[in-house]
C-alpha cells in the first residue's frame, strides 16, 4: 500500500487462482450465504449477508465484473492492507489490472465493477472498515510486475506472465514495449492442474487434492507415492514444454532475447523446464503485479498532481 496525500493506493492483482496485494496472498475463492457459516475465520459481511473469503475455487470467466465474487473479494483485500496499518477508515484508490490484450476494450467496465460503491462500510474478520472509494485505474497484467525496472531492459526480452487462468507475452525492446508483439493465452497454470488430474485419473484412477497438486507445482516434490508423483512430474513436464513452445509460436529466440518470467506459473519452469539459466530471469515474487500496479498509480497521480 501507498499513501498520496489522505489517500491510499492499493495494488490488487484480481487473479483466477489467488488475489494478491502488495503484502497479501489469498485463495480466489468466495461462497455466499444469508446465515452465518460455522466457520468464522475469513469472513466478510456485507449488505446483511456473509461471505467465506478464500473458500471454493473461482471458475474461470473473461470478464470479472459479470457477478459481485470479484467485488467482495477486493473488499477482503483491501481490509488485509488497511489491517497492517491498524487503519479501518481510509480514502482508497484502487490499482488494479488485466490481461495485456483485453486491456482496451474491458478497462472502462471494471473500472465501474470496482466503483460501483462510493462509501462501504463492512465487516472482515470481526473489524468494521468503513471506506470511500475515491478513484480506480486499470493497467495491464505482467507489464506492471517490471515497470519500476523498465530501464534496466536493454537489448531483447519476451516478457511472460503466467497466471492460474492466463499467460501473457510482451516482447520489450530496449526498454519499450512492443505492442505488436503482445498476446494473452488461455494457458494458465490451472491448464496444467487439469492434465493432471486427467492423467491421474487415466493411469491410478484417483482424484487428487488440489493442495498436493500445488504444493508439488511450487516446490518440484511431495511426500506421495512415487509411482503417483511420477505422473504429476509428466504432466508437469509436458505443460512446461507447451510454454515454450507458444513461447516459440510468438517469435521468442533464446539465442536472440531473453526471458523473463513473472507469476504464480514461474516455479513450473524452475521446477520442470529445460532452459538457460542465464538468458532466464524468473521472478519469484508472486505480489510483484500488485506492487507494480501501486508503483503506476502513484506515479500516475504524482504526475497529474491528484485525482482528475
Amino acid at each position: 500500500m501507498k499513501a498520496f496525500n489522505n489517500l491510499k493506493i492499493i495494488g490488487i492483482d484480481h487473479g483466477y487462482g489467488n488475489i494478491k496485494t502488495a503484502n497479501c496472498c489469498f485463495p480466489t475463492g468466495v461462497i455466499v450465504s444469508d446465515t452465518e457459516p460455522a466457520f468464522t475465520n475469513d469472513l466478510l459481511i456485507w449488505n446483511n449477508r456473509y461471505y467465506s473469503i478464500g473458500v471454493g475455487h473461482k471458475e474461470f470467466t473473461a470478464n470479472k465484473f459479470t457477478d459481485e465474487d470479484y467485488y467482495v473479494l477486493t473488499l477482503a483485500a483491501i481490509a488485509r492492507e488497511l489491517y497492517r496499518e491498524r487503519v479501518t477508515e481510509a480514502k482508497v484508490f484502487i490499482a488494479a489490472g488485466l490481461p495485456l490484450t483485453w486491456v482496451t476494450q474491458q478497462k472502462q467496465e471494471f473500472i465501474n465493477y470496482l466503483l460501483q460503491n462510493r462509501t462501504v462500510d463492512f465487516t472482515f474478520r470481526k473489524t468494521d472498515y468503513h471506506i470511500e472509494i475515491v478513484g480506480a485505474d486499470v493497467f495491464p497484467q505482467g507489464f506492471a510486475a517490471i515497470a519500476e525496472k523498465l530501464g534496466e531492459f536493454k537489448g531483447s526480452t519476451m516478457l511472460c506472465d503466467i497466471g492460474n487462468g492466463t499467460m501473457n507475452l510482451l516482447k520489450i525492446t530496449d526498454r519499450k514495449p512492443d505492442m505488436l508483439c503482445m498476446f494473452t493465452e488461455k494457458y494458465g497454470v490451472y491448464q496444467c492442474t487439469l492434465a493432471v488430474r486427467e492423467a491421474m485419473m487415466s493411469k491410478y484412477h484417483t482424484n487428487l487434492d488440489d493442495s498436493i497438486i500445488t504444493e508439488i507445482l511450487k516446490k518440484g516434490t511431495a511426500d506421495i507415492d512415487s509411482g503417483y508423483m511420477s505422473v504429476i512430474t509428466s504432466s508437469a513436464k509436458a505443460y512446461t514444454e507447451g510454454i515454450f513452445r507458444k513461447l516459440r509460436e510468438h517469435d521468442y529466440n533464446p539465442k536472440l532475447m531473453r526471458l523473463y518470467v513473472v507469476g504464480g506459473g514461474g516455479c513450473l519452469i524452475r521446477n520442470f523446464g529445460e532452459y538457460d539459466k542465464d538468458r532466464v530471469v524468473i521472478n519469484s515474487d508472486i505480489c510483484a503485479t500488485a506492487k507494480g500496479y501501486e508503483y503506476i498509480a502513484y506515479t500516475k497521480l504524482t504526475k497529474n498532481g491528484g485525482l482528475v
